[in-house]
């Protein structure tokens, strides 16, 4: 593990495989055991990551519950992954690409193209219908090759709940269109702890990815909607504003630029949203980004500019802060880290900024970027013994303190999972 600061660079070694690491004593329910792999601890903070095929994938977590799947069963604990007293059933496990613990105790998953609603700590489980503005169904497609039915609902960050008005609410964009096939991109929402999800917003016919040999008309997405994505990169929630910002990848082949921000409201008596597009522009941009957060009336979030540039042009990339009204006006933006690699992923709880390297455009191999000041100081850790890994899904802290993120084999196929527990300020 090597880390890389503003103010040093010093290199930190060390991994242990016990249940004391360099004398930070890790919670009895994260201790490696058997055929468990435990990596070592920095300065910052302490990570563990169980290795491939031990107990359930743990995909989601809140508070004190994690659900998980694997061996054709869909599991849920109460105690932070420890025990897992609840498991039903499910030959889909392997197909699972999204999951939300709600605040009532209500889980909403999803397999590829299908969601299910279990509200039971899954006793039972029951498949839910997506539901078009008007309150009509919205169906998948029906694939040309069954084995890609396309991610409907899989997301690309981790925090998907807020409390407004005293309920909560649940919004997620599809990150899709990489692997298992074309998809629609669509935003989505829940105002009833999953028993009725809607669609907030549809992206239009994106010509380039679409199923093989279909024709024009028969083209995935809302053909009302110029406005055209890959898929969405992060939803979030300001309450200042009582508004929704959400941003979209990726590049403009031809068709139209696919990164935009959006800004939509909801109006709770009409059940109805109101969307605008604040800003459209190519991949070398620090609007092609992702991890938005919002702290104290302040917008942040995290850059993963790519794509063409001119001669001795550099990336316009890093972890930036503005206020939300001056988001369009790059002059009034503060870059608070000046990123080398493209990062478009990032959290920030209890002023622990947290961001990860896109794995296949950096040197490093599991490459995470840490603030313990919300953006005063910074420092880079290579998480070498993780191998070539993406992380990304960042959620917040369980009850035990520990964020959760997936890493990703190269970009987005699924490897491992990731536990990281910032250490408390001297």
């Amino acid at each position: 593990m090597k880390a890389q600061g503003s103010l040093n660079r010093r290199q930190f070694l060390g991994s242990a495989v016990s249940a004391s690491v360099g004398g930070f004593l890790l919670p009895e329910n994260l201790r490696a055991s058997e055929g468990e792999r435990l990596s070592g601890e920095n300065e910052h903070f302490s990570w563990y990551r169980p290795a491939p095929g031990v107990g359930p994938y743990i995909d989601s977590h809140r508070d004190n519950k994690a659900f998980g799947f694997g061996d054709g069963k869909i599991s849920l604990s109460e105690d932070n992954g420890k025990t897992w007293p609840h498991e039903a059933a499910f030959p889909d496990a392997d197909k699972v690409t999204f999951s939300v613990i709600l605040k009532n105790g209500n889980i909403l998953f999803s397999t590829f193209n299908q969601l299910f609603l279990s509200t039971d700590n899954l006793k039972t489980f029951e498949p839910i219908t997506v539901k078009n503005p008007d309150g009509s169904d919205y169906l998948p497609h029906t694939p040309v090759d069954p084995a890609n039915p396309g991610w409907y609902f899989h997301s690309l960050d981790g925090v998907h709940t807020w409390d407004i008005d005293g309920k909560e609410m649940l919004v997620w964009g599809n990150y899709c269109n990489v692997i298992g096939g074309a998809v629609p991109v669509n935003i989505y929402y829940s105002t009833d702890s999953g028993k009725t999800v809607k669609i907030a917003y549809a992206f239009g016919k994106n010509p380039k990815f679409q199923q093989k040999g279909v024709e024009p008309d028969a083209f995935l997405g809302n053909p009302d909607n110029p406005t055209i994505a890959r898929h969405v990169h992060s939803v979030t929630y300001h309450p200042v504003e009582n508004a929704f910002y959400a941003c979209t990848g990726d590049i403009d082949r031809g068709h139209g630029h696919e990164v935009h921000w959006l800004r939509g409201t909801y109006d709770a008596t009409t059940d109805s949203w109101d969307w605008t597009i604040l800003v459209s522009v190519n991949s070398n941009s620090r609007y092609k980004s992702g991890g938005i957060n919002f702290v104290d009336g302040k917008l942040y979030w995290a850059a993963d500019a790519n794509g063409p540039k001119l001669p001795n042009q550099a990336y316009d990339r890093g972890i930036f802060r503005c206020d939300p009204a001056d988001l369009t006006d790059p002059r009034k933006h503060t870059r608070l880290f000046d990123a080398q690699f493209e990062m478009a992923n990032m959290i920030i709880e209890d002023g622990v900024i947290l961001a990860g390297h896109c794995a296949p455009a950096s040197t490093f191999k599991t490459g995470i970027a840490f603030s313990p000041d919300l953006g005063q100081t910074w420092v880079e850790y290579d998480l070498e013994e993780c191998g070539p890994r993406s992380p990304c899904r960042f959620h917040p802290k369980n009850s035990d303190g520990w964020f959760r993120v997936d890493l990703r084999e190269g970009w987005i196929d699924r490897a491992e999972i990731l536990f990281i527990k910032p250490k408390p300020k001297a």
